[in-house]
């Protein structure tokens, strides 16, 4: 079964928000522990390594680029077991994203919010992010990892609709 795009977008001041959830039948404390733990990161993200704290950088090497040098990403802000925020800037620009948990009945909804600074971003950056989430429920059940070919190009047309909107 092909994955569906899940992202919706939003106006923010003078900005747009990029917004992918994902809900996991887990307690917010392990979800938590599959975004922030090294370990656990390098299984859907990518490894990294570095001091973990709010306003320091660490260095990560996104998992599906594995053939690309190792980045710094800025801890901005990090509010165990519901808030983390980061940004980076890279050949392409500066960005910055947040992972919101909240902890539901017998679940946990995570939250991706990317910061954009115009919705001609969305379709570039909407599959990957689809893609990366998916590899985390993946890694979460155990699964095998979805195929990025399922994402991009594949989702462009949803994301560039989106885009549209904001037209």
């Amino acid at each position: 079964m092909k994955p569906v795009p899940t992202a919706s977008a939003h106006r923010v001041a003078e900005a747009i928000d990029l917004v992918l959830p994902r809900t996991f039948r887990a307690p917010i404390d392990d979800v938590w522990a599959a975004i922030t733990e090294p370990e656990r990161t390098a299984r859907w993200f990518g490894p990294w390594k570095g001091d973990g704290a709010p306003g320091r950088l660490v260095r990560v090497q996104m998992v599906f680029e594995d053939e690309q040098p190792w980045m710094d990403l800025r801890i901005d802000a990090c509010e165990p077991p519901r808030r983390l925020a980061v940004s980076s800037t890279d050949e392409s620009g500066a960005w910055r994203m947040e992972l919101q948990l909240e902890s539901l009945a017998a679940a946990t909804e995570l939250r991706l919010v990317h910061h954009l600074g115009s919705a001609d971003k969305i379709p570039e950056a909407g599959p990957g992010w689809e893609y990366y989430l998916d590899l985390l429920v993946a890694a979460f059940k155990g699964t095998p990892k979805p195929d990025f070919a399922d994402y991009h190009p594949a989702m462009t047309p949803y994301f560039t609709e989106l885009a549209g909107k904001f037209s």
